[in-house]
């Protein structure tokens, strides 16, 4: 063997050692932003907003308006090493990783602490499926009975997850094998970048976005076990040491906007980590739970004015929450949304590019604007009125370029 071919192979067999979120990573000079954005203006309605965007043509740059939702999860396997690296090279300023712990209290980047069975392989490695805490069970077209299966972070170690690859979220309600239920992607994204996707944990998730030049947004999961688990890993212990990660790491308070949906978290950082709860996202879900309507203020509890003076700075509801139509039908701020920055609270919106294709309105994150909704080119409608008239600092994209985009094309930071 040539001294040349031997150091190429020690070349390879370091680079190959090396974890996954230290290994080189190539970043364009500016953000690439593909065909995408221009497909959405050109399916535009006609108009001022429709000729202003078509007519720009770069230079775009990484903004922290665009923050990555689960990565680019539109076509990457979300929270994988691989959809992390896209958003940053589509110019999102702020990445995403959603929090959970496995039964070893490791803490990993999942969207849900139970979602194993719809976005890894575990349902077709044998031993891994074994510890599910419901293995598979097929479908039953005779009584009508659907797929289903239950595997949780927290029914594997840490050692186990790391055997694991991420695959598109989705499965088969109708399958009859474990393969069959995996193979569910839904028609409107993509397999094509998802034959072996990287699963993040927590740690390698800041090496990697620290390596890619972005912040960081991480969502404390609820857990979906009860706590405190395995005896004395209670809530608050969960909430400290996904803190701690980031200041072993020596990250920046101000890079980092830990975000949750339970408000007790919020106010834990608060207390506990000034630095880090000045910052601190809550995210919104009371329409859920509380009855909380965009319209009726006495509905919103704790109110706007009481969430701002126990600390709370950054508020982050769905879309059509911030988003009413008028007498015209017309797209324009819900009264939530005027009464948030009305108290002087600063707005990120969430999940863009998550509805899939709008020709028929939307699903979820359009329903208060559904009527005005009836073509692709109308998120772009949609995220004009959020920046413009809502004044939201910041979106939440499955498809980062589109609000780079948007963001670089309006001269926003």
């Amino acid at each position: 063997m040539s001294n040349h071919l031997r150091l190429a192979l020690l070349s390879l067999l370091t680079l190959t050692a090396l974890p996954v979120a230290a290994q080189d990573v190539t970043l364009p000079r500016e953000p690439q932003i593909g065909p995408r954005p221009f497909y959405l203006v050109d399916k535009m309605k006609d108009g001022p907003l429709k000729q202003q965007l078509a007519q720009c043509t770069g230079p775009y740059r990484k903004t922290d308006f665009s923050i990555g939702h689960r990565g680019a999860a539109l076509m990457f396997p979300e929270h994988s090493r691989e959809s992390y690296i896209a958003a940053a090279r589509m110019g999102a300023g702020v990445i995403e990783c959603d929090v959970t712990f496995t039964r070893d209290r490791e803490l990993v980047c999942r969207h849900s602490q139970c979602d194993l069975h719809t976005t890894t392989n575990i349902l077709t490695m044998p031993d891994l499926a074994a510890k599910c805490s419901q293995g598979f069970s097929p479908a039953d077209p005779a009584t009508g009975k659907k797929a289903s299966a239950k595997c949780c972070t927290s029914d594997i170690t840490l050692a186990d997850y790391r055997r694991l690859t991420a695959k598109m979220d989705g499965f088969n309600p109708d399958a009859k094998t474990p393969e069959e239920y995996q193979n569910g992607t839904p028609r409107w994204r993509t397999d094509l970048y998802a034959a072996t996707g990287t699963l993040m944990t927590h740690d390698e998730s800041i090496a990697l976005i620290k390596s890619l030049g972005a912040k960081f947004t991480p969502e404390l999961k609820s857990p979906e076990v009860p706590m405190p688990f395995d005896g004395d890993y209670t809530q608050e212990k969960y909430a400290a040491q996904m803190i701690a990660a980031y200041k072993k790491a020596g990250i920046p308070p101000e890079h980092v906007f830990a975000q949750s949906f339970d408000l007790g978290d919020i106010l834990f950082w608060i207390k506990t980590e000034p630095a880090f709860g000045a910052q601190a996202v809550y995210l919104e879900d009371r329409y859920e739970k509380r009855g909380l309507d965009p319209d009726k203020p006495e509905t919103w509890k704790p109110s706007m004015a009481e969430l701002k003076a126990s600390g709370v700075g950054i508020l982050a509801p769905p879309i059509w929450v911030m988003l009413a139509l008028n007498e015209s039908k017309e797209i324009v701020p819900s009264a939530y949304a005027k009464a948030a920055k009305n108290a002087g609270l600063d707005l990120i919106g969430w999940s863009l590019e998550r509805d899939g294709p709008l020709h028929k309105g939307g699903g979820f994150y359009h329903r208060s604007v559904k009527a005005a909704i009836d073509r692709d080119g109308d998120m772009l409608t949609v995220l004009d009125v959020l920046a413009k008239q809502v004044g939201i600092r910041a979106m939440f994209s499955d498809w980062p370029a589109t609000t780079t985009f948007y963001a670089s094309c309006m001269g926003m930071k």
